[in-house]
């Protein structure tokens, strides 16, 4: 666009202009006055055609939060290992179940340790512990409450030779650590002691496995409302009714066929049971890591964690277990 558009122009001189371009454009203004209209502004510019709203972002995939294959392949590698000992010689699953009690002790005591300064001795618990498994396979229930108090005992004794600060606080950790692991797992040996205790122990596996399997399977597709959110954001109302029902199916059916003289119904009532005291294992441990401000206990197995996180839920199945499908 130049002035010409626009209609005469100003007078010469006052913009300083040469005296030609005054006399060219002198001319189009007497052509213009000629004519009596003001010649028509060009169009304007076409608009820019509006940018596209901005797309939502796609929903992110739910995600089990570690890596699965790692984890398949260790809980296989696990499982041969435990079925191995559990049906060919009773000593190896006791001395399996030893392995894991002080390696669990340890980890627990370590990250006591670690994140709270609480000082718990580790050579009592962890000889007391193993000593504790033994004695609940060759003596039942009054072995292994024998050991326990006299693991209680050399853990006080053993605390007195460092200084007195804050000795309540660590053997009161100590104690707790060894009702909480070593004795909780005498239960597994004492089903292991009976003439058919290798199906007994198989059962009790196979429903922690099948409530955990139950609780990850429903919750991760149908889990909307929060169980405990100030304890564990992972676990749904969803998820505890997926781990029932998984697991008070698969009781009836492995109390009335795999194992002599039981009935269905126990297996229901074992299977709830079961489902009940593994969510609340699993709600323990993570109260204990939260406390703690930890992920995991442990790092040794590969997308479990370590080997206190792989049988936490375990501990509080076990005398559940042992009471509802053996002594009723």
């Amino acid at each position: 666009m130049n002035d010409s558009s626009w209609g005469a122009s100003p007078r010469a001189g006052h913009w300083g202009a040469p005296e030609d371009t005054v006399g060219a454009t002198a001319g189009s203004a007497a052509e213009s006055g000629s004519t009596g209209k003001t010649p028509p502004m060009p169009p304007p510019p076409p608009a820019p055609a509006p940018e596209p709203p901005p797309q939502p972002p796609a929903p992110a995939k739910k995600s089990a939060g570690r890596n699965l294959q790692a984890a398949i392949g260790v809980g296989v590698g696990l499982g041969a290992i435990v079925l191995a000992a559990l049906f060919i010689v009773k000593a190896v699953f006791v001395g399996v179940v030893v392995a894991a009690v002080v390696v669990g002790v340890w980890e627990l005591t370590s990250r006591l340790a670690e994140r709270k300064g609480i000082r718990v001795p580790l050579v009592p618990l962890a000889v007391g512990g193993a000593a504790m498994v033994v004695a609940g396979y060759l003596q039942g229930a009054d072995g292994a409450w024998v050991a326990m108090a006299l693991t209680s005992l050399a853990i006080l004794v053993w605390r007195m030779t460092e200084p007195p600060h804050d000795y309540l606080r660590d053997v009161t950790a100590g104690v707790f650590a060894a009702f909480y692991v070593p004795f909780l797992a005498t239960f597994v040996v004492m089903m292991l002691a009976a003439d058919d205790g290798p199906r007994r122990v198989l059962v009790f596996l196979l429903l922690t496995v099948i409530s955990d399997t139950g609780a990850y399977a429903v919750g991760w597709r149908f889990g909307r409302r929060k169980l405990a959110p100030r304890i564990s954001h992972g676990k749904t109302r969803e998820g505890l009714l997926g781990a029932i029902a998984f697991a008070m199916v698969a009781g009836a059916l492995l109390m009335e066929f795999f194992i002599d003289g039981g009935h269905w119904w126990q297996g229901l009532l074992l299977g709830l049971a079961a489902a009940l005291s593994a969510t609340l294992g699993d709600l323990g441990e993570s109260m204990i890591k939260r406390d703690l401000d930890i992920k995991d206990m442990g790092t040794l197995l590969p997308g479990h964690g370590g080997v206190f996180d792989r049988f936490d839920a375990m501990l509080l199945v076990l005398p559940a277990v042992f009471f509802l499908a053996y002594r009723i």
